[in-house]
């Protein structure tokens, strides 16, 4: 909108919001220079709704599902009942008994001034190891980049149980950024179960016949292994015995080719389910009993090995990192709350190392 205004000063400039099951347009709004672009308010004849799972409106400032009515809804899919009926429902506000709401599946929310501002879809959320993530603030996050000129985030589970987000990127010119750098950008921004596994770099994004992002198309591709992103430059090896086994379960675990000993687990694509699947195997192939809480405390292939060595020949143990995480009691806990308190406890580490 600035850049429109900066090169054609004085035109008025409005941002228009619809689909075609709404006769293309529903709002409007004029935007101006320097202010934040809304969609505005709904066009005349148009009634909008912004309710919750319940189809109870929501407060101000309170995101929900965008709901349309009015004399522009269109009758609904042709020959396709079930998703007219999923999408074109009773409209519990009108008056005429027939009346209907388009659920529109946007996400928005209503500002002081009456104004809707658009915040994504909800198909585009994604519920990962107990985590609500918005796909949309992914792609916008990588976009901020400025050596990306586009991209999108996407789920796989190429593993089955392991599912791993992977971000497809189209720069501004090639080669383009790094994964590494890439991966920092939106480690400083991001929780880290929000950091893509993987890095695709495309020449360009495939689209539908409408010009959408054809998701399809993308899960189709094959992805090279989910190495780390900061591994991919003069990798350290494992040097020891302990350290050679923990890096082979590390492999084996995380499905990637090599393992660098001074990357962290998480770095290398690992995530907390995972984490307490390495803690059996080590328990099976080193005879070792090592707490999810120490696991967390030594992260690398190094440190780890480092301390098992410690451990082992009774030399005093080094100093764990602050505010040690007890192990949970498996048999108190289900696996989800095991798995939220776990991404918690990791979040905050890495938050502490962040602030420092």
């Amino acid at each position: 909108c600035d850049r429109l205004h900066a090169e054609v000063p004085g035109a008025v400039v409005l941002n228009t919001y619809g689909s075609s099951e709404v006769s293309a347009n529903v709002t409007w709004a004029r935007c101006r220079p320097g202010e934040s672009v809304t969609i505005g308010r709904p066009l005349s004849n148009t009634r909008v709704y912004v309710l919750d799972p319940d189809r109870q409106p929501v407060p101000i400032d309170v995101p929900g599902e965008l709901y349309v009515g009015g004399a522009g809804l269109a009758r609904g899919y042709l020959s396709q009942p079930e998703r007219t009926a999923e999408r074109f429902v009773q409209d519990p506000f009108g008056a005429a008994a027939n009346a209907r709401l388009y659920r529109t599946g946007d996400r928005v929310r209503w500002l002081a001034d009456g104004t809707l501002d658009y915040l994504g879809r909800f198909d585009d959320q994604i519920k990962l190891r107990g985590h609500r993530i918005e796909l949309g603030e992914l792609d916008a996050v990588l976009c901020a980049h400025p050596a990306v000129q586009a991209a999108v985030v996407t789920v796989r589970e190429d593993v089955p149980g392991d599912p791993r987000l992977i971000a497809y990127v189209v720069p501004r010119e090639p080669p383009g950024p790094t994964a590494e750098a890439l991966r920092e950008h939106l480690g400083a921004r991001l929780p880290e179960v929000m950091v893509p596994s993987a890095f695709e770099v495309l020449d360009r994004l495939p689209l539908t016949a409408s010009g959408k992002i054809d998701r399809k198309a993308l899960a189709a591709r094959a992805v090279r292994e989910p190495v780390s992103p900061r591994a991919v430059r003069e990798p350290v090896s494992p040097r020891g015995v302990t350290a050679q086994a923990i890096a082979e379960i590390w492999k084996d675990v995380l499905g990637v080719a090599e393992v660098d000993a001074r990357h962290t687990f998480f770095e290398l694509g690992g995530n907390s389910l995972l984490l307490v699947r390495v803690q059996q195997r080590l328990r099976a192939a080193l005879d070792v009993h090592v707490t999810v809480a120490e696991l967390f405390g030594y992260p690398t292939v190094e440190a780890l090995a480092h301390w098992l060595a410690a451990a082992r020949s009774a030399e005093p143990v080094p100093a764990r990192p602050p505010e040690p995480v007890a192990a949970p009691a498996a048999a108190l806990m289900s696996v989800d709350e095991l798995e939220r308190l776990i991404d918690e406890k990791h979040r905050e580490r890495t938050s502490s190392g962040r602030r420092k």
